[in-house]
């Protein structure tokens, strides 16, 4: 039986849980715990140990030396972004993380620090940005391109050809056709249909 790599989880919150589930069904992983600003109890963390806060993050860097980013990303990826900084100066390593339950064409390119998570499918020939989400059951097509620090949330259906920008937020059930460009630092909103390309910044609720 293979050594479990040990790996400390940042951002203690529900996206931190959701991500707990994920870590686990890899097998690859041993979570030593979760740093946070405030102290969490073990049902926050499903009873693996609170480390303390960002003044003992070098120290757990360090000591564990593999960081995934839990904050959760709900339209702005600034927390995240700061958090990723702050790690780096501590010179953490950040491991991609794919549920056991995903499915990932071996052409794909999956970024450092990306999550994806139970039932998302990855197709063939796709970009996936560093420090992005890829959450549960969302459907990523051939050919797509997703920059850096976004989210794609749950249930969305990305068609072959998209590409979304970096920092850019993608809300649960939003259908993006073929083809379709999304800039940098947009929001798309629940349960849109996106038919048109989308420039740097825009809101679409």
């Amino acid at each position: 039986m293979l050594k479990k790599s040990p790996i400390i989880l940042i951002g203690g919150g529900g996206h931190c849980r959701s991500s707990i589930d994920v870590i686990e069904s890899t097998g690859i992983y041993d979570i030593k715990g979760i740093v946070d600003i405030k102290k969490l109890s073990d049902i926050e963390t499903l009873g693996y140990p609170y480390l303390g806060d960002d003044d003992q993050l070098e120290l757990n860097i360090q000591k564990y030396h593999n960081v995934l980013v839990t904050v959760g990303q709900i339209k702005s990826s600034a927390v995240r972004g700061t958090i990723v900084e702050k790690a780096k100066k501590c010179n953490a390593n950040f491991p991609t993380i794919i549920s056991s339950r995903a499915k990932i064409a071996r052409t794909s390119i999956i970024g450092k620090g990306v999550i994806v998570m139970h039932d998302a499918v990855v197709n063939s020939n796709t970009l996936v940005g560093d420090y992005s989400i890829i959450n549960t059951k969302a459907l990523v097509e051939h050919d797509c391109i997703i920059g850096s620090f976004s989210h794609v949330s749950t249930g969305v259906i990305l068609n072959g050809g998209v590409s979304i920008g970096n920092q850019t937020f993608i809300g649960s059930s939003v259908v993006v056709t073929q083809g379709v460009v999304i800039g940098d630092n947009v929001i798309i909103g629940a349960g849109e249909v996106v038919k048109r390309n989308i420039f740097k910044g825009e809101i679409i609720r």
